[in-house]
């Protein structure tokens, strides 16, 4: 691929994703979403709506393997590799809310003062996403580093282990962020239910093979980390980088 190619579909990558996260959190605060008049029977859409949370979270953290990056860098440049990645997540996320089917039922609908607070919940999980994203470098996740060195002709330094502000208090901001907007709204449908905590499962599976390759990948270091921070929930402990030995 020439680089002007790989730099475009970069951007393009960058810019589709951004979409599919504001289509996702569309759904979640109820501004777009499934119609209950063309629902399938409970079983059919319950089958659909795993089959659909499955689909993402195969692709998701298939790709995210060491293995199928060095499969992938063998027909690719690998300064593409991270583009190809948004751009999967963005088409999978997308196809999930939009085949996602309604199932009948609410558990609760809040109004009112709780429904602004509910929001604000809502909108602290987005915040802390972002933020999260920015403070180990958004442009590096999302792959506009690499694009942007390689139509420059520069090498992208090997990654380093840090903990800055929110990942001195759990391991996972971005997961936790992503749990608090799962569940923070103030009109819980069943199929809202569904989405919330088959998203959640797979955030925990995707950490539990996440959490092995960044231990293959700073050894003691992240070992150490894991001994003094939680993963999720606070528990007021802060990582101490005085206690953590240099990766080797």
């Amino acid at each position: 691929m020439h680089r002007a190619s790989i730099f475009a579909f970069g951007v393009f990558s960058y810019v589709l994703f951004n979409a599919s996260f504001l289509y996702f959190a569309a759904y979640l605060v109820g501004f777009v979403g499934p119609d209950p008049a063309n629902a399938p029977g409970f079983a059919t859409a319950m089958a659909i709506n795993v089959g659909l949370v499955m689909l993402f979270g195969v692709t998701h953290s298939g790709m995210a393997r060491d293995g199928f990056k060095r499969w992938l860098t063998r027909f690719l440049p690998k300064a593409a590799e991270r583009s190809v990645y948004v751009f999967q997540s963005s088409v999978f996320l997308t196809i999930a809310v939009w085949g996602w089917q309604s199932m009948p039922g609410t558990l609760w609908h809040v109004e009112g003062a709780g429904a602004i607070a509910i929001y604000g919940v809502f909108g602290l999980g987005l915040g802390i996403l972002f933020l999260a994203t920015f403070l180990i470098d958004h442009f590096e996740l999302f792959g506009l580093r690499q694009i942007w060195a390689n139509a420059r002709g520069q090498d992208i330094p090997a990654p380093t282990f840090k903990a800055p502000l929110l990942y001195k208090i759990v391991r996972h901001p971005m997961q936790l962020g992503v749990i608090l907007a799962l569940f923070a709204t103030p009109h819980m449908s069943v199929d809202h239910l569904v989405m919330s905590i088959a998203m959640s499962a797979y955030v925990l599976v995707g950490l539990y093979f996440e959490e092995r390759a960044l231990k293959r990948e700073f050894g003691q270091t992240y070992l150490d980390y894991m001994a003094q921070v939680p993963m999720l929930i606070p528990t007021g402990r802060v990582y101490r980088a005085s206690a953590v030995a240099e990766p080797a």
